[in-house]
């Protein structure tokens, strides 16, 4: 479903004008590469805000790394585990809505410790 500057995802209500009004533009461009609302919106927000305001490196990094036997998350330069499950699959499904309710970057890396990708950033 199309975003328009007058119905917009209720995430988007306290965003500046200018920021939310780029956000939709974005979200509904991924909405038509098939991506699913949740992540267009939020894609959409996180590249507004550095389209608009530029890059911001306060933003927290989170890693989503193997730890022996399991797959941890844990925020960067983080001594503790935030997150620990016996799968990376079943942890990036619940670290990326930790991640995206605290506005961060998540960088996922393999079994080899080398990244595979970013969200967010």
């Amino acid at each position: 479903m199309p975003w328009s500057k007058n119905d917009y995802p209720e995430s988007m209500k306290n965003l500046p004008d200018d920021i939310r009004d780029k956000a939709i533009e974005i979200a509904n461009a991924l909405l038509e590469e098939d991506y699913s609302e949740g992540r267009a919106i939020s894609i959409g927000i996180a590249q507004a805000r550095k389209y608009i305001e530029g890059d911001d490196d306060n933003r927290p990094e989170y890693h989503v790394e193997p730890d022996g036997e399991d797959w941890i998350l844990k925020k960067k330069d983080g001594l503790k585990a935030i997150m620990r499950e016996e799968t990376k699959k079943n942890l990036l499904d619940r670290a990326k809505e930790y991640v995206n309710d605290r506005d961060g970057m998540l960088v996922i890396h393999k079994t080899d410790g080398s990244v595979s990708d970013r969200l967010y950033d």
